[in-house]
Parts: C-alpha cells; structure tokens; sequence
C-alpha cells in the first residue's frame, strides 16, 4: 500500500506553525499546527488543544515530535491530519546549522502554483510591502474574550488542570506583500507575534511596545530575511491565512560558516 492510501499512521516531523488559539463549537479550545515530515511534506496537526497538554508534551518550533494521526472525516485538504494527543512526543529539534537545508526544498514564490497542484499548506518567500497593527473593536475584543471564559468555565468543570486563562490579543498585526502572484495582505495568526506583544508590553508599556514590533516585524525580518508560512482556511479553499513568520538571518548567517 502506498503512503497516499493509508487512513492512519505515525508520523515524525519538524513544527514550524503553531498559530494562535481558536474557541470553536466542536473541538474547544484548539491551536491549528503545521510540520514538515522528515521526507519534507507537509502535514497540518488539528485539533491540538495545545495549552492542555502536559508540559512535556508543549513543542515550539523547530521540535522533532512524533505522533500517531488518522485522515479527518471533515477536511479535505491534502495535509490535514487528526493527532491522536496521547502519543505526541518530543523526540528531538532541529540544529539551526540544519535549518537553511531543511526550508528550502520547501519553500516557493507563488500560492497560486500551490492551489493549483492541490497544495494547502506553503513556506512562502515574499516581498514585505508593509507591516502594521489595527485595533480590534471593543465588541469584538469582549466577544473573544468571552468565548475563552466560557469554555474554561465548562472545562474546569471535568478537567483537574488548572490553566491561566487566555487572554487574546487586543490587536491585529497585518502583513501587506508581493509575491509571483502580484500584491496579497493578511492578518498574521502567529501565536509568537502575540506573545511577543504581551511580553513588550508587560515590560515597556503597550504605546513602545507596538513602536518595538513595528521596527521588527516590519523592518528588521523583511531587511534581515523571512518567509511566511501560509495555510488556507477550512471553508474557504482559496483564502491563504498567515499562520507562522519564520526568520532566516540566523539561519543563513550559520549556513556560511
């Protein structure tokens, strides 16, 4: 039997996606994650609840882990796999001397060529035209917020662990960019440019911390080198999301050595 007729399996991988937390009716909480197997195919890991998991279990990226999945019922996106939590461990990460070899078979200049051949999921090398932050509405923050609460309510109820609750992030960080297909923009969903933002602030205040991130995300990784890495939304086939800002300076500063 060949590997695109199996139903199940194990599979070992590198994280580079781990996109901020989502409240939705079926699976709760849930962070949409994306890796590169070992043969350097995609594979999109859904439902991780990720902040449930034991602490030895918590990856970030450039983790080696390995778990044991099954096709979904209800996506059918090419790299969309269902993991089984119980038997997701880390078994490693990747060396950043290995990094600039690993991405680049995989990266790509087009989405357009990635819907085309059936793709979902693509490591994207872009032009950064502009980077900013837009405020979310009082409404739309209480209603998020709201929706976290309430789930750790009913969860709390069943479950012993006792988890800080989520507090999503007041901001939208957007990326406008050029790629072989002409000019795209999108909200960016990476959970560590949230973190960055709360970290910042704790530290510096909220004005000098978006300031901080401007400079960053919007000057030093586009100067320094960066790619983006996309997924499509589940509903909507054709709509690519920004799940992941990959830096490349390290790694291509390591790879001349």
């Amino acid at each position: 039997m060949v590997e695109s007729d199996l139903k199940s399996g194990e599979a070992e991988a590198i994280v580079l996606i781990k996109a901020a937390p989502q409240v939705g009716l079926k699976h709760g909480e849930t962070v949409c994650c994306a890796a590169l197997d070992v043969y350097g195919k995609w594979l999109r890991l859904y439902p991780v609840s990720f902040r449930y998991l034991d602490q030895g279990k918590k990856f970030s990226r450039w983790d080696r882990i390995r778990f044991r999945w099954r096709l979904p019922n209800d996506d059918r996106r090419l790299e969309s796999r269902r993991v089984d939590q119980d038997t997701l461990s880390i078994v490693g990460s990747l060396k950043q001397s290995e990094r600039q070899s690993f991405l680049d078979r995989a990266i790509v200049t087009s989405l357009d060529r990635e819907r085309e051949a059936g793709r979902s999921l693509a490591l994207l090398k872009v032009e950064v035209r502009d980077f900013r932050y837009q405020k979310k509405t009082i409404d739309e923050f209480l209603t998020e917020k709201a929706k976290f609460e309430s789930l750790r309510a009913q969860r709390d109820m069943f479950n012993s662990k006792n988890l800080i609750p989520y507090e999503p992030c007041p901001y939208r960080f957007k990326y406008r960019y050029k790629t072989d297909d002409g000019d795209r923009e999108g909200t960016c969903q990476d959970w560590e440019i949230e973190a960055t933002f709360y970290r910042w602030s704790r530290e510096y205040g909220e004005k000098a911390a978006l300031e901080m991130m401007q400079k960053t995300f919007g000057e030093d990784y586009p100067l320094k080198g960066m790619l983006l890495a996309m997924g499509t939304h589940s509903v909507y086939p054709d709509r690519w999301l920004i799940n992941g800002v990959i830096r490349l300076d390290h790694i291509q500063q390591l790879s001349l050595l």
